[in-house]
């Protein structure tokens, strides 16, 4: 069976980099969806141009019938949606088949933080000052202490630091630009890698120049991959026994989680993850609500009936 898309599906995909700015994890995930989608469409001798809402509700439910997570058939079906959306505002066919289509229910998750001595655990495991502790320190510090994302602290660039107000400027999803404090501690431990450990990684000569700007550098001198920031994250996890716990997102969980925790306003938070929908930042609140009755059942003489 060939995997190759339809024209309709690449023309989407550029209109979507080239017109709504989405990156490139977001088009390789848009394009994997669809090419799941339009496969099936080719083995039952469908078309995008005449497969009606009948064939996107078959497509659910094979979808779920296969042992798709709810999340998994949600995120596709969205994708299916938005295709089908730009066929019809572009005129390559008159309906949206989707349009009436039910959506697929994702059960709310609740995230699983650190807790703070965790943290504290996890962030005096690193020890030792050579340039590459100085640089694991460095970005646990980053991560905990602003709740960026993984990809965001590799993006870094020098510029992007403002010392002296203790900012930074991160680019998060689609290119979004926003600006979040550095604590002092994290500030130290960023001075102490930027001024006397990463010296010692800078190459003779910079193989990129976007090398020669990052932040964070692998030990070749080259700007910091996503991938083995994640194994910096790994590592520490496995020395603390928290690697089945813990991920760089989950030091984002934990950064939200303990800000709300010490009465940090919502709408702040929000802004500081640059999450889009203020809805997605309050799921964070569900974790302090359930922290503050795991403290309140075990610490009041009548919280539970005996």
């Amino acid at each position: 069976m060939s995997d190759e898309l339809p024209l309709e599906v690449e023309e989407f995909l550029s209109w979507m980099a080239s017109e709504r700015g989405r990156s490139l994890n977001t088009l390789s995930a848009y394009r994997r969806d669809l090419t799941g989608y339009t496969s099936w469409l080719r083995t039952r001798g469908s078309l995008l141009a005449d497969v009606d809402r009948a064939g996107i509700d078959r497509f659910v439910q094979m979808r779920r019938a296969a042992g798709g997570a709810p999340s998994s058939v949600a995120r596709q079906l969205a994708a299916v949606r938005m295709l089908h959306r730009f066929m019809a505002e572009e005129g390559v066919r008159r309906d949206d088949p989707t349009a009436d289509v039910e959506g697929v229910r994702v059960p709310a998750g609740i995230p699983h933080p650190l807790t703070e001595a965790e943290v504290v655990q996890l962030l005096g495991a690193v020890v030792g000052s050579d340039p590459v502790s100085l640089r694991d320190r460095a970005l646990l510090e980053f991560l905990y202490a602003t709740g960026a994302r993984i990809s965001e602290a590799c993006g870094l660039s020098l510029d992007d630091i403002d010392r002296g107000n203790r900012l930074v400027r991160v680019f998060g999803k689609g290119a979004k630009e926003r600006v979040v404090p550095i604590g002092r501690t994290a500030a130290a431990a960023m001075d102490e890698w930027l001024f006397t450990g990463r010296p010692h990684m800078e190459p003779v000569k910079w193989a990129r120049r976007g090398d020669q700007e990052a932040v964070f550098l692998n030990t070749r001198g080259a700007r910091l991959s996503r991938q083995a920031a994640w194994a910096v994250v790994r590592t520490y996890g496995e020395r603390t026994g928290l690697a089945d716990r813990l991920s760089p997102h989950v030091l984002r969980h934990s950064c939200a989680t303990h800000l709300l925790d010490h009465g940090a306003d919502l709408r702040i938070v929000q802004e500081m993850l640059g999450h889009a929908s203020i809805s997605t930042t309050q799921v964070y609140t569900k974790v302090s609500q359930e922290r503050l009755w795991q403290v309140y059942r075990q610490a009041h003489p009548r919280a539970e009936v005996r």
